[in-house]
């Protein structure tokens, strides 16, 4: 290979960096864009797979190290930006605007997973992704309130449209019941419920739509999975063994309904004391076994903070509202993992 500095001798150099995660080369990924070389300056861009790549200053440093390998290099420039792909089995069905689905799932309530879709959703939306959340906890629709979200705006043209906040898309029952009113529906309510969410909103264009489901695995679950591939699920779990062992149920209908799984986050883990001590509150290590056991990742340990609380209580959910918390930190890693695992999935297909 000539060390001669061109555009060609640059997309060649840059054919000897891989993408970590996907284990191919960038250019053979069709990740490198618009090379210009004038005068010893070197520009272009590396189109990732995701906004909220977790190895995003890893590969532009790799780009910078191998350019600068090459001989008359003055300056280089690198433009970081990010197309996410879209899952197949969606554009199959003919939608062409929803890139992927996220359903966040748990087996029992209390353990804090909308709380984690919520903040899961802005953490996406931060970085650059287009997001959707739907609350599909029909019995329990809590995200308005996380969200700082009191209505929809006006129908148009026979079509929901969502709610916005933090650069989310929402939509809930919670919007199109009166506060306090008791949901007593059966299947075929709830099957119409979901159908109208995911064919009757005005969603525009999404990276990415997060469906918090309800706990447990019944009739809404069935009923998404029947409207919409779902790209993957993640499941919610609270370390202690109660929660771990209605945590595996979720594991088990997402095996049986053919949904791939990201992985398995532990929510409320030790709370950190002003000392620096930590009591684990609900005992420890509950959800990396479970996903051990499941030959499953683990995404990670959220830690008992009462400012995740405090910030969904106010409606401003705390990784946007103090991101650079120990805690905002947290979540933010656990949803690069998610979004490079739905990179990978989705590019192998």
């Amino acid at each position: 290979m000539s060390n001669k500095l061109n555009k060609e001798s640059v997309i060649e150099i840059l054919r000897t960096v891989n993408d970590p995660e996907l284990n191919r080369d960038l250019v053979s990924l069709n990740m490198i864009k618009d090379v210009v070389v004038e005068d010893g300056n070197v520009s272009l861009s590396v189109v990732l797979t995701t906004p909220a790549c977790p190895l995003k200053n890893h590969i532009k440093n790799d780009v910078k190290n191998a350019i600068e390998k090459l001989e008359g290099v003055a300056d280089i420039k690198i433009n970081m930006t990010a197309v996410v792909p879209q899952d197949k089995a969606i554009l199959d069905k003919g939608n062409k605007s929803l890139k992927n689905i996220i359903a966040i799932s748990s087996g029992k309530g209390g353990v804090g997973k909308s709380t984690v879709a919520v903040n899961i959703a802005v953490a996406l939306s931060v970085a650059g992704s287009k997001v959707g959340l739907m609350d599909a906890d029909i019995y329990g629709p809590n995200i308005p309130i996380m969200m700082g979200l009191s209505k929809l705006p006006q129908p148009k043209d026979g079509k929901l449209i969502p709610a916005e906040a933090f650069g989310v898309k929402v939509i809930s029952i919670g919007f199109l019941v009166k506060d306090g009113q008791p949901l007593i529906w059966r299947g075929p309510l709830l099957h119409s419920t979901i159908k109208q969410f995911i064919e009757d909103v005005e969603w525009g264009p999404l990276d990415y739509l997060i469906v918090d489901l309800p706990p447990g695995t019944g009739d809404v679950q069935l009923s998404l999975s029947q409207h919409i591939p779902v790209t993957c699920g993640v499941v919610v779990t609270m370390p202690q063994q109660v929660s771990v062992d209605d945590a595996s149920r979720g594991i088990e209908m997402f095996q049986k309904l053919g949904i791939p799984i990201a992985g398995v986050i532990e929510n409320m883990g030790g709370l950190e004391l002003p000392d620096g001590s930590v009591i684990n509150v609900f005992g420890s290590g509950g959800g990396e076994d479970m996903a051990n056991k499941y030959g499953l990742d683990f995404l990670g340990r959220i830690p008992l903070d009462p400012n995740i609380r405090i910030h969904g209580d106010s409606g401003k959910p705390i990784v946007v509202n103090n991101p650079n918390a120990k805690v905002s930190v947290i979540i933010k890693n656990i949803t690069g993992k998610i979004a490079s695992y739905i990179s990978q999935l989705v590019l192998k297909e």
